[in-house]
């Protein structure tokens, strides 16, 4: 597998887990004191780690780390809508595309050189 793409894979189970670390639970222990959500968020995060630390290591071989903090955002956006969405019962808004309009533009932006030499 490339390079980017076991990075992207890496980095989207990472998300995964770092969504549940820090937005779960406003759900599941919200009638819990906050020092244990606190402990559960850390022990998710350990397993995001397991993924963002080997994630980013083998995309730094192929891309800046301006590159992979901008992969990383346009990934989190892509995990947290359907978070909301599916696991918070948030409602879909029109502003979840315009901000996905504007990771795509950083994307761009950040990946230009890479794709058009300039």
């Amino acid at each position: 597998m490339r390079p980017i793409w076991l990075t992207v894979l890496l980095l989207s189970f990472s998300n995964i887990f770092m969504t549940f670390a820090w937005y779960a639970h406003l759900k599941e222990l919200n009638q819990k004191p906050w020092i244990i959500a606190a402990l559960a968020s850390w022990g998710i995060a350990l397993l995001e780690y397991l993924f963002q630390v080997p994630a980013n290591r083998i995309g730094y071989s192929v891309l800046s780390v301006s590159q992979l903090k901008i992969l990383q955002e346009a990934i989190t956006l892509t995990v947290f809508v359907p978070f909301a969405f599916l696991y918070l019962k948030e409602p879909l808004k029109l502003d979840y595309l315009w901000a996905a309009l504007c990771i795509l533009g950083a994307v761009y932006f950040i990946f230009r050189s890479r794709w058009t030499g300039a």
